[in-house]
């Protein structure tokens, strides 16, 4: 998991990437329930629907983890995690 908290909010951009990858394969192909997609678009959509929620799911595990190790509440690690976000990525 992340041992630092660069570590940390670099698992959550990842995580936020994927998500927004999703959503470029949801505009790009039409929302799923309206709309006819072929085989290769499903298959894609499907993979990267799996990335985000991996990621998501480590990205929440690793916030959880540094918050018990630093002896910090989750909430302030998650805001600073959030404020980290909106600088630019180094």
């Amino acid at each position: 998991m992340a041992h630092s908290f660069e570590e940390l909010v670099a698992v959550q951009r990842a995580a936020e990437q994927a998500h927004n990858r999703v959503e470029e394969l949801r505009d790009q192909y039409g929302p799923p329930a309206h709309t006819k997609w072929t085989r290769a678009q499903t298959d894609t959509y499907e993979t990267a629907l799996r990335a985000w929620r991996d990621l998501a799911r480590d990205a929440q595990a690793a916030l959880a983890e540094y918050a018990r190790e630093q002896g910090e509440p989750r909430g302030a690690v998650e805001a600073a995690v959030r404020e980290a976000l909106r600088r630019p990525a180094d």
